[in-house]
């Protein structure tokens, strides 16, 4: 199981996120309190984020050292500021490599995507069959080979057809996550095959993220809004990164974060 973070809100300095807070991601990696399977975050970690300002495609950085053991996090964390993050330190699934492609967050044009859970024998069960549901060119696409980049193929292919049929300022991202699982659960039931999904995708003006298993308890996930330390800001995360009012996420639910911050909960 990996451990995952998204902000959102005043633009802010990546340190503020990333090492400040006592339970943050670097402590998350290699003394995480809520993990199901694993014992640490070893296995590599990535940073998305974007442009305060400019409406640019966004920036990712990645590592396959522990967060802990990387000397430039901390430089670049004091010079990069954004409003809206996604962050992930990474515990490999048995028989996938430990290289950069296998690395999230996984991202496509506006698109970035982090994801904490697994399928069930991924190569011999699902792995064919969520391919066959892929468009082409994201199919071409796929540089690794574990499922948390399938599942964020499988998204952004479900996000193309949505978007065909909505009208909207911005891509319809909680239809496109809710079709996600149901076309997940659909594949899986045939095989009796688990798998768990909280996943966080984000275009910059909105969060939307799952927390969602279909035949066991999904991993845990939190949210909170304007804490004193973070006035106009939404966190979601594996786990609380400080102490304060976060709110568990109910299972075989979606969250939507706004980007005027509104939020909205929605059983699956």
């Amino acid at each position: 199981m990996c451990r995952l973070m998204a902000y959102m809100g005043r633009p802010i300095l990546l340190d503020r996120l990333l090492l400040k807070p006592e339970h943050s991601l670097i402590v998350q990696s290699y003394e995480p309190r809520e993990m199901t399977s694993g014992v640490v975050n070893a296995d590599g970690f990535g940073i998305g984020w974007y442009h305060p300002e400019n409406n640019t495609d966004p920036f990712t950085y990645k590592n396959l050292l522990p967060i802990w053991s990387d000397i430039n996090l901390p430089q670049l964390s004091r010079y990069i500021e954004s409003g809206c993050v996604l962050g992930c330190v990474r515990s490999a699934t048995p028989g996938q490599a430990v290289d950069l492609s296998n690395c999230p967050p996984f991202g496509d044009r506006r698109i970035l995507g982090i994801h904490n859970g697994f399928i069930e024998n991924f190569r011999q069960t699902l792995y064919r069959p969520l391919r066959n549901r892929l468009a082409d060119d994201l199919y071409q696409q796929i540089g690794g080979t574990t499922d948390s980049e399938h599942i964020f193929a499988l998204f952004l292919s479900t996000l193309d057809v949505t978007a065909d049929h909505h009208k909207q300022t911005h891509p319809p991202l909680t239809a496109a996550l809710s079709s996600t699982l149901a076309t997940l659960t659909e594949l899986a039931k045939p095989q009796g095959v688990k798998f768990s999904a909280n996943l966080v995708v984000s275009d910059g003006h909105q969060l939307v993220a799952s927390r969602f298993a279909n035949q066991s308890a999904a991993p845990s996930l939190y949210w909170l809004r304007d804490d004193p330390n973070f006035p106009d800001s939404v966190i979601i995360a594996s786990e609380p990164l400080f102490d304060g009012d976060w709110n568990s996420l109910p299972e075989e639910s979606l969250i939507t974060v706004g980007e005027n911050l509104d939020i909205n909960i929605n059983q699956i």
